[in-house]
């Protein structure tokens, strides 16, 4: 039974929600200082000297003000992130830090989600305007850092999870040998392109096209085929509900449907041009439980700040049905059951994302 709120103050009770707010702001008071610390290149002299250093000798070698340098490190040791020697004077970045701060090809690399961070409060006026209903605010027109923070952040997750522990989870491990035996494959909603890639290299005799209905991100995505060299994958621009295309093995969409402004539509499509005798499409989307109630977690905490900035307003920018980045697999079941498709399966999970199976 619901009761009413107390009109008197628990003093207990306040100073805990005190506690939580200290700490939220103490994070966001550093986040702007792990940026820094990855612009000027502190994380990643201290990573690759991995030795105790002072003061002087971190600000030599990265070319930087020793004493601004020892306020930033004061912070850090304050944070948890780098450790001291009261005795010595001198801070070591632990390699188990170093691989999530300094090292951006590591399956656990955070300094994209700091940049996304960033494009937060660089937007803060569209914000205000987008909750008062004075404006929609689509993905694309946001502050850049927010794209290329989350495809930073994401690609950590492919280089961990995609080609050891996502594909592999699908039809029972037989996509995997399919593709690389040869199949075509799509992927939408392929961002700056790192997933695409990724698979393009793994699987040269498969053959690879990303689309993407923002222009910006499919010319990086071009470039960064070009710049691996490979020739069995292309990006283009189009709609989730109209890329073109028949009889395609295997489609995927990573970290993107609950952003669409027509998921069902999207999926309704992929039922269209899926190869009808064995195709198989991979959804992969935020981990989260179906209730708010069983997402109070940080996964989950961050995962709501980025859907009431970025997922949510982008559907509704397009009249859709506002999924969010906590829709839950019930929600996601319903989308895949209404565009059409008859099977549906949690294929794996892990603690950022749960990947889900559907076939004809």
């Amino acid at each position: 039974m619901n009761q009413e709120p107390s009109s008197s103050i628990n003093k207990t009770k306040l100073q805990e929600f005190i506690n939580k707010a200290v700490n939220d702001i103490a994070a966001s008071s550093t986040a702007m200082l792990v940026i820094l610390g990855e612009r000027l290149g502190l994380y990643k002299a201290m990573a690759q000297e991995n030795k105790y250093l002072n003061v002087q000798q971190l600000a030599t070698t990265t070319g930087t003000n020793a004493r601004l340098v020892k306020e930033w490190l004061a912070n850090q040791v304050a944070s948890g992130y780098i450790e001291y020697n009261p005795s010595t004077e001198k801070y070591y970045l632990p390699p188990e830090h170093a691989l999530a701060l300094s090292n951006s090809n590591s399956p656990v690399y955070i300094q994209g989600a700091f940049k996304a961070i960033k494009s937060y409060f660089k937007d803060e006026e569209e914000f205000v305007k987008m909750f008062k209903n004075e404006k929609t605010f689509s993905w694309m027109e946001h502050h850049p850092c927010m794209a290329e923070g989350w495809a930073e952040f994401f690609k950590s997750g492919y280089i961990g999870s995609l080609l050891d522990v996502w594909i592999p989870s699908i039809d029972n491990g037989k996509i995997l040998q399919r593709l690389k035996d040869g199949i075509n494959v799509a992927d939408v909603g392929c961002g700056f392109g790192f997933s695409t890639v990724f698979m393009a290299k793994a699987f040269p005799n498969s053959n690879f096209i990303g689309f993407d209905f923002d222009k910006t991100s499919v010319e990086k995505a071009n470039n960064l085929a070009k710049q691996e060299n490979l020739n069995n994958v292309k990006f283009q621009t189009a709609s989730a509900t109209e890329f073109p295309g028949t009889n395609y093995d295997f489609i995927t969409f990573f970290d993107c449907l609950h952003d669409m402004g027509d998921p069902q539509g999207a999926l309704a499509h992929v039922l269209n041009v899926i190869n009808k005798e064995d195709g198989v499409c991979m959804v992969v989307e935020p981990y989260a439980q179906n209730k708010l109630e069983e997402n109070i977690n940080p996964i989950s905490k961050t995962y709501y700040a980025a859907s009431t900035l970025i997922c949510v307003p982008n559907s509704l920018a397009f009249n859709g049905p506002a999924l969010g980045a906590q829709a839950g697999e019930d929600k996601i079941r319903d989308v895949v059951k209404k565009s059409g498709f008859t099977y549906f399966k949690r294929a794996v999970d892990t603690p950022i994302n749960i990947v889900y199976e559907i076939k004809p």
